[in-house]
């Protein structure tokens, strides 16, 4: 069983910036497509980024593309989400997950991830 635990979450003004983390407990961590997924308070689940084990292969949401960065460390076993120019409609629980599948063109689908942490909550106030 993978766990995926993420951290970060706090509040900030609109305009800030906040860094995420997740951390997984799992040897081959190396082998997963990771992806960062959020859900706001009137929307359902919505996927922000995601990557390939390589780091070869990076996606972004139209909505965040080119002010968030998603990034891995394999050896920390670590995903990051670097978030800058943060505004009202970013205030979401963001979750990290974990795909066997590899990443490709259906990188959105909640589906392809077989692991997902808890959440942490981002809120953005004016």
């Amino acid at each position: 069983q993978v766990q995926l635990v993420e951290a970060g979450g706090c509040s900030v003004h609109a305009g800030g910036s906040l860094s995420l983390s997740c951390v997984a407990s799992v040897n081959t961590y190396s082998k997963y497509c990771r992806g960062w997924f959020r859900q706001g308070p009137e929307n359902g689940r919505e996927g922000v980024a995601s990557i390939s084990p390589g780091s070869n292969g990076i996606y972004y949401s139209y909505s965040v593309k080119g002010r968030f960065t998603i990034s891995r460390d394999n050896a920390k076993k670590t995903l990051y989400l670097q978030m800058n120019s943060l505004t009202l409609e970013d205030t979401a629980l963001y979750y990290c997950a974990a795909a066997l599948a590899p990443c490709g063109s259906t990188w959105s689908w909640e589906s392809r991830y077989n692991y997902w942490g808890q959440g942490t909550q981002v809120t953005v106030s004016s």
